[in-house]
C-alpha cells in the first residue's frame, strides 16, 4: 500500500479538523437559509446526471472538491424537507443534534448485534427504549429494538404474530390479517414478504372519521372462520398516513382477545403524539397491544433512518427470530451480558441508531418536545379553521392529529350547485393545482383519496412551522390557482 492511499483512508487529525470545519460551516449556512429556499426546484434526471462526473474515479479528489460537488449538484436539486412549509408526506425536518449524533455513531461504527459486540452502545439502546416505553405507557418488561423504519417494524411484528398464533399445521393460504382501508401499504407488503400474501390482508371498512369499523371487523373475522380460514392478527392504526385517524384501540383489543388474535398497532406516524397532553387520551389502550411500531424519525424530528418495534411478550419475539450458528455462540457471558438483539428482529448488522434518540431526549427533554408537538397540532387545527371560514376551500376530512385533507373549490354563481360532472372537474383542477404548487416552491403538499375525491393533503411535523405558515399556504394556493 503506497503512502497516498494510506493517507486518504486515514487522514491526520489536522486534516480531519479541516474537513470537519468545511462541513460544519456548510451545515450552519444551510440550516440558516432553509426558510428562504424554494422547497423544490423542477428538474429532470438528465439535468442532475449532467452535473455529476460519471467516470469511475481512479485517482482521489480532496474533500473541498467533493463538498463543492455536493453544494452545486446535490443541494440545488434536492427537496428541502426541513422547510417550514414542507407539508408533503409524513416528513421530519431532522435536527442538528441528530445530525451530530449520526456523525459520532458512524465514527464509532459500532455494530449492535449483541452485547458483546458493542457493550456501551447496546446498553444505551436498551435505556433509550425504556424511555420510549415510558412515553407510550408500555409494559416495563416489553422487548424492543430500533430498526430502519415503520415498514421494517411492521414486518417484524407480523413475523412474531404468525409464529405466536398459528398452529404447526396451518398453511399460508389459509391465514388472515385484518386492517382498515386506511392502513399503510407496508402491512400488505409485509404479508407478501412473509409468504402470507397481500390478498390475505382483509381490508375492513372505516367510518365517517376514517376509523376502523368494529362491526365490519367482527363480521369479516366470523365469516372467515366459518369458511375454514385462520384469522391470526388484527392491525390497528394510531395515526393513519392519509388522514391521521386513530382507531378505537380498546375496542379493537377486545375483539382481538375474543377471537384470540394478535393485536398490532402501527403508531409509526402518531405514536409520539402521546407526549402532547391534549392528545394523550387518544392513545389509551396502546399498552394492551401485542406489538407496536413507532418511528422516532418522524415526531421526534430525527433524521432517517430510525424506527422501532416493541413486543409485549419477549418470548414471542424470540420464538420468531432466535437462531443459532457457530459464529453467534456466546461464551463466558451470562444474563444481561448474553443479550442479543438478533433474537428480536430480522437484522444481524445494526447501526448505532439509538445515539441520536438518546442525544435528542437527553439534550432537549420531553417538555420541549411536547410543546413542539402541541404547536404542530395547533397549526393543523388553524388550517382547518381557515379553510372552513373561507369561500374557496373545503375540508374533506376532520383533523385529528396534524394531517389535513382539503381541496380548492372556487365559489359558483348564486343559486347554482355542483353537479357530478363538476365534481370530476374539481378533481382534475386540484390535481393541476397540486403540481403547480409543488413546482412553485413556496409551499409543498401531497395528495390523498378521500371518499373517492382528490384531496390536497398536508402534514405538519416541523418545529419551524408557525400559524402564519398555514395562512401563507392558502395564499400560495390562491396565487397559483389564479395562474392556471
Amino acid at each position: 500500500m503506497n503512502d497516498s492511499t494510506s493517507i486518504s483512508l486515514d487522514p491526520s487529525p489536522q486534516e480531519i479538523r479541516h474537513c470537519g470545519n468545511l462541513a460544519i460551516e456548510w451545515m450552519a449556512e444551510y440550516l440558516e437559509s432553509i426558510p428562504q429556499r424554494a422547497i423544490y426546484w423542477p428538474v429532470s434526471s438528465e439535468q442532475i446526471r449532467e452535473k455529476l462526473d460519471s467516470a469511475l474515479p481512479v485517482e482521489g479528489a480532496d474533500f473541498a472538491e467533493l463538498l463543492k460537488t455536493f453544494r452545486e449538484a446535490i443541494i440545488p436539486f434536492s427537496r428541502h424537507n426541513a422547510h417550514p412549509r414542507m407539508f408533503g408526506y409524513v416528513q421530519s425536518p431532522g435536527t442538528a443534534v441528530g445530525a451530530f449524533a449520526d456523525l459520532l455513531a458512524s465514527t464509532l461504527n459500532a455494530n449492535l448485534t449483541a452485547w458483546r459486540s458493542a457493550p456501551a452502545a447496546v446498553e444505551l439502546e436498551r435505556l433509550t427504549l425504556d424511555w420510549i416505553k415510558q412515553i407510550l405507557g408500555l409494559k416495563a418488561d416489553a422487548a424492543g429494538l430500533f430498526v430502519s423504519g415503520g415498514s421494517m417494524a411492521n414486518l417484524a411484528a407480523l413475523a412474531a404474530a404468525r409464529t405466536a398464533k398459528l398452529p404447526v399445521t396451518a398453511t399460508q393460504k389459509a391465514l388472515r390479517i385484518y386492517a382498515s382501508e386506511e392502513t399503510h401499504h407496508s402491512i400488505a407488503k409485509a404479508a407478501t414478504l412473509l409468504g402470507i400474501g397481500a390478498d390475505n390482508v382483509r381490508m375492513v371498512a372505516v367510518d365517517s372519521h376514517f376509523k376502523i369499523r368494529v362491526d365490519d371487523l367482527v363480521a369479516k373475522i366470523s365469516s372467515d372462520r366459518h369458511a375454514g380460514q385462520i384469522p391470526f392478527c388484527v392491525v390497528a392504526n394510531a395515526g393513519t398516513v392519509a388522514t391521521g385517524a386513530i382507531d378505537p384501540l380498546f375496542e379493537v383489543h377486545e375483539i382481538a382477545r375474543r377471537f384470540n388474535l394478535w393485536m398490532h398497532v402501527d403508531a409509526s406516524y402518531g405514536g409520539f403524539v402521546a407526549l402532547a397532553e391534549t392528545a394523550r387520551p387518544l392513545f389509551n389502550g396502546i399498552a394492551a397491544a401485542d406489538s407496536v411500531a413507532l418511528d422516532p424519525h418522524k415526531w421526534l424530528y430525527l433524521p432517517v433512518d430510525c424506527g422501532c418495534v416493541f413486543y409485549r411478550d419477549a418470548e414471542t419475539a424470540r420464538a420468531a427470530f432466535a437462531h443459532t450458528a457457530e459464529y453467534t455462540k456466546v461464551f463466558d457471558l451470562q444474563d444481561e451480558e448474553a443479550f442479543a438483539f438478533w433474537d428480536f428482529g430480522p437484522e444481524l448488522s445494526r447501526r448505532f441508531r439509538a445515539l441520536k434518540v438518546w442525544m435528542l431526549l437527553k439534550g432537549v427533554g420531553t417538555r420541549v418536545l411536547a410543546a413542539m408537538i402541541e404547536k404542530d397540532l395547533a397549526c393543523a387545527r388553524h388550517l382547518e379553521k381557515l379553510v372552513r371560514a373561507s369561500g374557496d376551500f373545503e375540508m374533506l376530512a376532520p383533523v385529528e392529529l396534524s394531517i389535513f385533507c382539503f381541496r380548492y373549490r372556487p365559489p359558483k354563481r348564486p343559486n347554482s350547485s355542483y353537479s357530478a360532472q363538476d365534481e370530476d372537474h374539481l378533481d382534475r383542477l386540484n390535481e393541476r393545482l397540486l403540481l403547480a404548487l409543488q413546482r412553485d416552491g413556496s409551499s409543498y403538499l401531497s395528495n390523498a383519496n378521500v371518499h373517492g375525491r382528490f384531496a390536497l393533503r398536508g402534514c405538519v411535523m416541523n418545529y419551524r412551522t408557525t400559524l402564519r405558515d398555514m395562512e401563507t399556504l392558502l395564499n400560495d394556493l390562491r396565487r397559483v390557482a389564479a395562474d392556471l
